[in-house]
């Protein structure tokens, strides 16, 4: 009996000393009070000095296929900007944007979809292109204190986050959601599944509401028409070698259906492709200049979530809110309307990157209780999380703030009228998408 009543103490003290773990680290990430490299080695430390769980459970974020996907992701973002191709890519853009300002912001909106597909990597996409953006607004006459010119910043910089959860390995928030479905229930996402029962609302949809929002909140116009640019140098062998090589691992990606091998293994194998000698075009000692402050982040992310389900919280998470969440067995869309607002709320506390992990951790009690399969619950979230309200919940829209130069004020009235916008219109929309593809009942 004594033994017993040790254990359920015992028991009981890991999942106070997990909350606390959990609150803090969430409340870091979400308020950036210190790096986020820092919050994560400070979780693998605590989790470690309070024996909360076993090394292999803590650490095993660095076994997941996000950790690598997004390591493997820098390394090509690297060899984009190196070679000079994501120029390229970027001078075609300007040269085929119309000279009126809506068709300017929705090419920019476009572009930055399209570029997530042979990019997988938020942060890295904005890096390139937010330089370059500023060359073409001041090409097009968009000079600094237009309005114009901060719609055209802030339409890349929304879009390239928000856009991409349309895109399975484009960004961190989805790769998180993948590997933690993987980790606790043994699900496998699928390339092109996933592009179209997401892409015709989250990204065709929201992009066409998001051009609709930039150009009435930031009205401007482009008085004439754009001079030439200078041009290019003709295309080199190492860009040529790249071009390859993305043609080749996008190909993959969308084959994985057949092939059954998972994106991150392919992104990998295609970042190993491009530092061999004279095959590749970066050389081996570039893996030295990649930043993995976002790799130990998602392994943080992933640790905390295995330790928060192991450790019995993720069961009195989920308790708490199958209480007040009104789940109802056949009402598909009372059932779908309460896990988006669960998934955007999670929004609030932990930001677009860590909502996926409590979210999914509690995915099997939000099964038993609304009916639903577990894949559709896990694919439901990503309507909720693919919103933003304010720029601190997705880290890559505060690095667009500081590249581009564009106040928070402005920032926030975008986030708010469009992530509003989104939630009215697409949600229900992605509510009928859902049902007609069978999703739903």
């Amino acid at each position: 009996m004594g033994a017993t009543t040790a254990a359920t103490a015992a028991s009981q003290a890991t999942v106070f000393l997990t909350a606390g773990l959990l609150v803090l680290c969430m409340g870091l990430w979400a308020t950036g009070l210190i790096a986020e490299v820092v919050t994560a080695m400070m979780f693998f430390a605590l989790a470690m000095l309070l024996k909360l769980a076993p090394s292999q459970t803590i650490f095993s974020g660095f076994a997941s296929q996000a950790f690598w996907l997004v390591t493997s992701g820098l390394v090509v973002g690297l060899a984009i900007n190196r070679t000079g191709l994501g120029q390229r890519l970027a001078r075609a853009l300007a040269d085929r944007l119309p000279n009126s300002y809506p068709g300017f912001v929705a090419g920019l909106i476009a572009f930055s979809f399209l570029l997530a597909f042979v990019m997988p990597s938020n942060l890295g996409r904005i890096a390139l292109m937010v330089p370059i953006l500023l060359a073409i607004c001041d090409a097009y006459g968009l000079t600094p204190g237009r309005p114009g010119r901060t719609g055209a910043i802030l339409a890349f910089g929304v879009a390239t986050p928000i856009l991409s959860a349309a895109l399975l390995p484009a960004n961190v928030p989805n790769l998180v959601m993948a590997g933690t479905a993987e980790t606790l229930y043994g699900l496998h996402l699928t390339y092109l599944p996933y592009l179209w029962l997401h892409a015709p609302v989250l990204a065709v949809l929201k992009g066409a509401i998001l051009t609709v929002c930039v150009v009435l909140l930031f009205r401007d116009r482009i008085d004439s028409a754009r001079p030439p640019m200078e041009p290019l140098p003709p295309i080199s062998a190492d860009e040529r070698r790249l071009a390859v090589i993305l043609a080749i691992m996008l190909g993959l990606w969308v084959t994985d259906g057949i092939h059954h091998i998972p994106p991150a293994w392919v992104g990998l194998a295609a970042a190993v492709v491009v530092m061999l000698p004279k095959v590749g075009v970066l050389p081996g000692d570039a893996f030295s200049q990649i930043q993995l402050k976002t790799c130990f982040y998602i392994a943080a992310i992933f640790g905390l979530t295995a330790i928060v389900n192991e450790s019995g919280l993720g069961r009195e998470i989920g308790r708490a809110l199958l209480a007040v969440a009104p789940f109802e067995v056949g009402a598909s869309a009372k059932n779908f309307a309460t896990l988006v607002a669960i998934s955007v709320g999670f929004l609030f506390a932990t930001t677009t990157n860590g909502a996926p992990a409590l979210y999914t951790a509690l995915a099997q009690d939000f099964s038993q209780a609304s009916g639903l399969d577990l894949m559709s619950i896990v694919m439901i979230q990503v309507v909720g999380y693919a919103n933003v309200f304010l720029p601190y919940q997705a880290p890559p829209i505060v690095m667009t703030m500081d590249l581009g130069r564009v106040s928070l004020a402005d920032t926030t009235r975008l986030t708010l009228v469009f992530g509003t916008a989104t939630l009215l219109i697409a949600a229900p929309c992605a509510f009928l998408w859902f049902r007609l593809l069978g999703r739903l009942p």
